[in-house]
């Protein structure tokens, strides 16, 4: 059954598969991992235009480790999980350190990189240098739970642990030549982003139909088991959006850990009380003449939180307090190069659009 899973799946790729994606062209270590770390929790419409933007700033490994923090953010920045971005920068400085600029080919090595899991890692040899490396993202889990008919969430290690146990076999017992371990671990993918999607999966045109386990028992709904539901807690906040006399944008670095770590975001403070004081002590005006914005909305992956805009026009910034490391004033003009979390971005920009 193994042998027909690697041969239906590339069968059905060459003429089906994505064949245009453009850390394809070429496919060098360097493009395939800055592909591999985008698609972490983001689909390859949202990843591509900040794929070639990325790679038209920063063309080498070289130009990422000598960029500023604040430059990676930037071009990063309204693609989310920006941790994603600080290990990628990190892990480009370690390479230079360690590797002499390149990524380490071997498995260890690339896995001990920042941001580098095991399905990552093997994700990047096998597209890069034609190794025969089994990967388990979510695409590949869903297909396989499906296909092999694996009850329990794939998040559960022992679950999981199935899960790369029938990855390995694949590939194992796969008549695969090195100049095709590519295609078959992109074929994974695209099967899973496009035919073996989570809702509405087009079984009818899927090249795995006959063997799969889940269509056969009528079970393709219920698989993968769904993770144990738990609502979210909601968390509110204050943003303070202060604009001085040229209108310019009062900013403030986020902490280096943590949500948005690293960004440059509004001012934020939990309640009306300590926003209030944070305005006091570091701004002049009235804070009673706020300017009440309608409050967004934004989920993170672990809780919700809601924020509520407060504008001031014409603040200063008293004087013992000045531009810092962490406080700057920034034109509107300068948004599009600073690191900016998407909801507060959409903020900034809706109200550049106001007549």
């Amino acid at each position: 059954m193994t042998d027909r899973f690697a041969t239906r799946l590339l069968a059905w790729f060459d003429v089906s598969g994505r064949h245009d994606l453009p850390w394809q062209h070429p496919r060098s270590p360097y493009r395939v991992w800055l592909s591999e770390i985008m698609l972490q929790q983001t689909q390859v419409k949202t990843a591509a235009p900040y794929f070639e933007r990325f790679m038209a700033a920063l063309p080498t490994l070289r130009d990422l480790a000598s960029a500023p923090l604040d430059d990676v953010l930037a071009l990063w920045s309204g693609l989310g999980y920006y941790a994603r971005a600080r290990n990628l920068h990190a892990a480009a400085k370690r390479c230079v350190e360690l590797y002499d600029g390149e990524l380490p080919r071997n498995l260890d090595a690339l896995t001990a990189l920042p941001g580098i899991g095991r399905s990552t890692a093997a994700a990047i040899a096998s597209q890069a240098w034609g190794e025969r490396c089994a990967i388990l993202d979510g695409n590949v889990k869903r297909v396989l739970t499906r296909y092999h008919g694996i009850d329990g969430y794939p998040g559960l290690p022992a679950v999981e642990k199935k899960l790369w146990l029938l990855a390995e076999d694949h590939v194992a017992h796969a008549q695969l030549p090195p100049l095709r371990m590519a295609d078959y671990t992109q074929a994974q993918m695209d099967l899973g982003a496009t035919l073996c999607t989570r809702a509405d999966p087009a079984c009818v045109l899927c090249p795995m139909q006959d063997d799969c386990v889940a269509r056969r028992e009528g079970r393709v709904a219920d698989l993968p088991t769904p993770k144990p539901g738990k609502t979210p807690p909601q968390k509110y906040a204050h943003v303070l959006w202060a604009e001085d006399s040229d209108g310019r944008i009062l900013l403030q670095r986020r902490p280096p850990s943590g949500i948005w770590a690293s960004l440059w975001t509004l001012p934020q403070a939990e309640d009306d009380t300590l926003a209030q004081d944070w305005f006091q002590q570091h701004l002049t005006g009235d804070y009673a003449r706020a300017q009440v914005l309608p409050a967004i909305d934004h989920a993170f992956s672990h809780y919700k939180l809601q924020l509520q805009p407060l504008r001031w026009h014409g603040t200063a910034l008293r004087g013992r307090i000045g531009d810092n490391d962490d406080l700057r004033w920034v034109a509107r003009e300068e948004l599009g190069a600073i690191g900016i979390p998407a909801p507060i971005r959409k903020l900034l920009e809706a109200s550049a659009r106001e007549p």
